[in-house]
């Protein structure tokens, strides 16, 4: 089990949040192989849950130098290789990365303004392979924003996930 310093500046996802995530995901695709990028990966919660599945690469970035270290710390005491951090501000790492990924998941602090802007920034620059998809963790009271074609939103309490599957995808959630 993970227990993330009470220093760290985190609002880590719930256990039952993130059960329901990775019980969505296991029925819909094969964790072997994967590439993950995690945005705003505060602890890694979500960073080990994809590596400890199977993940071939999960690049978690935070700009915060605390988690940035706690996560290689954690990586290196549970021997997973496929874990790379960058310490970064999200929306600069994304301006300077070109490489896509089969899942981008984002939690931003829910009082983020610059969150909104992410759906498009995702979907719109590169960053999913065909089929691949960008999750954004938000709060549940702001289900509405995130509707259309090819998203679902999925709510655990206060917290739910908006799927956005890349527009090349050959499967709906």
């Amino acid at each position: 089990m993970l227990h993330a310093p009470a220093s760290l500046p985190v609002r880590p996802t719930t256990d039952y949040a993130k059960s329901g995530l990775f019980n969505i995901l296991a029925n819909r695709i094969d964790f072997d192989g994967l590439s993950v990028l995690d945005l705003f990966c505060g602890a890694g919660g979500i960073t080990f849950e994809f590596a400890s599945r199977g993940a071939n690469e999960v690049v978690a970035v935070d700009r915060y130098p605390g988690c940035v270290k706690f996560i290689q710390e954690s990586a290196r005491n549970f021997e997973l290789k496929t874990v790379r951090t960058v310490k970064s501000d999200v929306f600069k790492y994304l301006k300077n990365t070109s490489k896509p990924f089969d899942i981008v998941f984002a939690d931003p602090p829910f009082d983020m303004e610059e969150r909104l802007k992410l759906p498009d920034l995702v979907l719109k620059n590169g960053w999913l392979k065909p089929g691949g998809y960008f999750i954004l963790e938000h709060p549940s009271k702001e289900d509405d924003m995130y509707q259309g074609p090819g998203v679902e939103n999925r709510r655990y309490g206060n917290c739910s996930f908006a799927f956005f599957q890349h527009e090349d995808a050959t499967s709906e959630l």
